[in-house]
């Protein structure tokens, strides 16, 4: 099962330090207690919110820690595309796996797989034993769909004010946190749906 799905910076941006990330959307699924210590059941839920906060800005400073360690070991200058070439920027955007260790943010032991665009990464946070190859696929898909349609490579991005577009498409693509195995028949009536929703 997938834990969260996490949009966030992974370069320096506006007001932000050199180490620091913006965590611009951010989705968790699923029950809460596998996530929670028994400390943290006892919070109200105000400061459980303020905790699974502070969680995914963990995820997204070690994500962020280790696209800037891709690369910079890959050497590749990062080339600013233009609103249009959204599949272009997919095709050459940093991946790789973080394996969270547990309590470092989790009480679990978790992997985060991310994708670098440009300065904005995306993130999946899934459980040890989830089929890593098929949330790579998915995640690759839900950053195509985020790209195209919230047009997010230009200036002034959109994603905060129409977090109920990344909302919809989540439920489409990973509903309930669950990965899909999808068959080329199932995959096109479900690109033709989100393409139907995301047009109004």
């Amino acid at each position: 099962m997938v834990r969260c799905f996490l949009i966030h910076t992974v370069c320096p941006v506006g007001a932000l330090g050199s180490g620091e990330s913006r965590v611009l959307y951010s989705r968790v699924f699923g029950p809460d207690e596998g996530v929670w210590t028994d400390q943290d059941r006892e919070l109200s839920p105000q400061e459980r919110r303020l905790l699974q906060k502070e969680k995914t800005t963990a995820v997204a400073r070690q994500v962020r820690s280790a696209v800037s360690l891709s690369r910079e070991a890959s050497g590749r200058m990062l080339v600013e595309t233009v609103p249009g070439e959204e599949a272009l920027a997919l095709q050459e955007a940093d991946g790789g796996v973080v394996r969270l260790r547990a309590g470092d943010p989790f009480s679990e032991e978790m992997s985060a797989l991310w994708l670098g665009v440009q300065s904005l990464g995306f993130t999946l946070v899934c459980e040890p034993h989830e089929n890593l190859l098929l949330a790579e696929g998915t995640l690759r898909n839900l950053t195509r769909h985020c790209l195209e349609t919230l047009h997010m490579l230009g200036q002034g991005s959109e994603v905060l004010l129409r977090s109920n577009r990344v909302d919809a498409l989540l439920s489409r693509l990973l509903p309930h946190g669950q990965l899909l195995f999808l068959n080329h028949r199932f995959a096109q009536s479900l690109e033709k749906e989100v393409a139907s929703y995301l047009a109004k």
